[in-house]
């Protein structure tokens, strides 16, 4: 074990080196290109064993991996933004192909209006296309989560493919410390990619994603919902063994100060760890609140919430992403329906979008509300809780006649 410092690109590319990628098809497109850029660089050095394969877009990165990964190998990819809608028809065909690779998603907002930086929209717009999605709090995370989602993803009761979300530019680019095991760890942890589900044989050919009838397509799919179900006790199960090699503890989802907590908020991503600080901040001041911090996404922890929230009579649900057409963020609504059955106020909050920052005072904002609505001094609440006053006037098209 090794201290480096690394930002979050370089830490996925670290995880993907010691896992002994074979095949690399990956597209550049900010925030995420020093990634395909750092594996290149490792290729071309010798320092990584691997095929680097060209492509012009992310649609044929995400194919040539798939297609690479299907004869055996351990491919890897990365995308961001418009890169992964690009992949969209493929995500569906890496998944019901049952091929377990690993991506990175840099998360930053799709166009229009056009921008560079972060919000969870690219990758919650993904949510049902049968991959699973872990979202990093910080740059020891982006390493550790994409070494056990390998292991993760491969086991044969889950074989689903999964990204590991990355929030464009506070993780991508921040330089953080970050504990590295040594290749001899990992090969022993993880070792070598063994295909499960099909094989590559010239004399022995088989059909791959061949014209699926009416009758056999439900039961394909459904094969497809048993892996992801499966998949939460893997999980469990190789956090567990990544904590007893590597001491680190992993969290499908983590209650940081929430058993006497009158308000829970909960959240994913790098914005969990200033929320941390919000809630240490606020004890301080003798005020019960505490923070969920949602790292799996899909497949969704419903027992999970049900255990850690289900007593709770208040709770705030912030999602980075805008949820258009909605009652609320898409978060907000898988958490909803986990907790239909308790009688708890679950308010949703929407910020963060298009790279604004989350700052302790605004996480502070939505606490004082939820304590407001727990002692019942107001209703109502902010939803869109960082919106400008003028919003309305910000490049508002009027036509005049």
């Amino acid at each position: 074990m090794t201290y480096k410092m690394l930002d979050g690109n370089s830490a996925a590319v670290e995880a993907m080196k010691l896992a002994k990628v074979q095949v690399i098809s990956a597209y550049p497109i900010t925030p995420q290109s020093s990634i395909s850029e750092k594996l290149s660089d490792l290729v071309e050095s010798g320092e990584l064993k691997a095929e680097y394969i060209r492509v012009e877009s992310e649609h044929t990165a995400l194919s040539v991996a798939t297609t690479a990964q299907l004869t055996g190998a351990r491919s890897a990819t990365a995308t961001a933004s418009n890169g992964l809608a690009l992949m969209h028809e493929i995500l569906s065909m890496t998944s019901g192909n049952r091929v377990p690779i690993v991506m990175p998603v840099v998360n930053r907002g799709i166009a229009a209006p056009w921008t560079l930086w972060c919000e969870h929209g690219d990758s919650i717009a993904q949510r049902d296309t049968g991959w699973m999605q872990f979202y990093s709090q910080n740059v020891q995370e982006v390493l550790d989560l994409t070494l056990t989602t390998y292991k993760i993803a491969e086991h044969g009761d889950v074989l689903t493919p999964a990204m590991v979300c990355i929030d464009g530019f506070f993780l991508s680019h921040s330089l953080q410390k970050v504990k590295v095991p040594t290749q001899e760890e990992v090969d022993k942890f993880l070792g070598k990619y063994v295909l499960k589900n099909t094989y590559l044989d010239p004399s022995d050919p088989m059909f791959i994603c061949n014209l699926t009838p009416p009758e056999d397509f439900t039961e394909m799919r459904y094969q497809q919902k048993v892996g992801m179900d499966n998949a939460i006790k893997v999980i469990e199960e190789v956090q567990k063994e990544f904590l007893s090699k590597f001491g680190r503890k992993l969290h499908i989802i983590e209650g940081y100060k929430t058993d006497d907590a009158d308000v829970v908020l909960l959240a994913m991503g790098s914005m969990t760890g200033t929320a941390k600080y919000v809630v240490n901040k606020m004890r301080s001041q003798g005020k019960k609140v505490g923070i969920a911090k949602l790292t799996v996404f899909r497949p969704f922890p419903f027992e999970h919430i049900k255990n850690l929230l289900g007593d709770k009579k208040v709770i705030g649900v912030f999602d980075r992403s805008a949820g258009l057409g909605g009652q609320g963020g898409p978060v907000w609504s898988e958490v909803s329906v986990a907790l239909k059955e308790f009688d708890i106020d679950i308010r949703s909050y929407i910020g963060g979008l298009g790279g604004r920052d989350v700052p302790a005072d605004t996480i502070e904002k939505i606490f004082d509300e939820l304590l407001s609505i727990q002692n019942r001094e107001k209703d109502t609440h902010t939803q869109w809780i960082d919106l400008k006053k003028n919003a309305m006037e910000i490049r508002e098209v009027i036509k005049h006649v």
